[in-house]
């Protein structure tokens, strides 16, 4: 599994396991049919109500905790807040520590959220520290403030909202650029573009292999998610081929800065 280095030197793999609507019932089975699949990044949140799921199939994997890297996110806003939230996801969770926590969205007081998060990191609760849905103004906020700077920016980014703006802000600033909703939220007709199915059958991969792939190469973590075994297997098959120069170009071309979800609204602007 390819991994990257994040800006405290802790290496995250650049694919992963989505769970986001997985109800709580069917965490289990689902992150452990990930697990033995050889997923090692598994990605959670408050929000979802699974991490308690994601926690049981760590343990029934046999795995040292080393092995997977886990994220969650926190919902809350403030400091005791996120305290007291974060102790309740490592409760739920039946685990010493997340490997990596996000503030989901801006919820307002986020300073103080991330400081409580700075000093869960201090405590060893948790190994590196994000955002998620955070646009340019708003991460430079954070790094303006904060003492210990955030290692990813978790955002909706696919081939048709790739972000290229964003991204070389985040680049530059050393944050890695995360994709949530890589193959479109299973949006329909997403994956039926034509060039996406041509360069597919080229390299024998299907469209999604072909997005998922455009995404890495252009240094961008992805986190797709599905139920489906096939699925679920081709989509971390994507490490034995590579996409040339041309094919990059005009998989680039493909991007019309178009949100799936359009939320959130803050992301819109100048056209991320």
């Amino acid at each position: 599994m390819k991994t990257v280095k994040l800006n405290n030197g802790l290496e995250m793999p650049m694919i992963g396991f989505g769970t986001y609507q997985i109800t709580p019932n069917t965490t289990l089975l689902n992150v452990a049919k990930a697990l033995r699949l050889g997923y090692r990044m598994i990605d959670t949140a408050q929000y979802y109500g699974n991490e308690e799921g994601v926690g049981e199939a760590i343990k029934e994997s046999g795995l040292d905790r080393g092995q997977p890297f886990v994220t969650t996110k926190v919902q809350t806003s403030g400091y005791e807040e996120t305290k007291k939230g974060l102790d309740g996801s490592l409760l739920d969770f039946n685990q010493d520590y997340f490997d990596f926590v996000l503030i989901h969205w801006p919820m307002g007081n986020d300073l103080e959220t991330y400081r409580a998060l700075e000093d869960a990191y201090q405590e060893g609760k948790i190994c590196a520290i994000g955002l998620s849905n955070f646009n340019e103004l708003q991460v430079q906020e954070i790094i303006d403030h904060s003492s210990i700077k955030p290692v990813v920016d978790q955002i909706e980014t696919h081939i048709l909202w790739q972000q290229q703006r964003m991204h070389d802000y985040l680049t530059a600033n050393n944050i890695v650029h995360e994709s949530y909703a890589p193959l479109g939220e299973g949006n329909p007709g997403f994956l039926d573009i034509p060039i996406l199915k041509e360069i597919g059958d080229k390299y024998q991969k299907t469209p999604a292999q072909v997005t998922l792939r455009y995404l890495i190469q252009c240094g961008i973590v992805v986190i797709p998610k599905s139920l489906n075994t096939k699925h679920m297997e081709e989509n971390i098959d994507i490490f034995d081929f590579e996409l040339n120069g041309e094919e990059m170009a005009k998989l680039r071309d493909l991007d019309a800065k178009k949100s799936i979800d359009g939320w959130p609204a803050t992301m819109q602007e100048n056209n991320y």
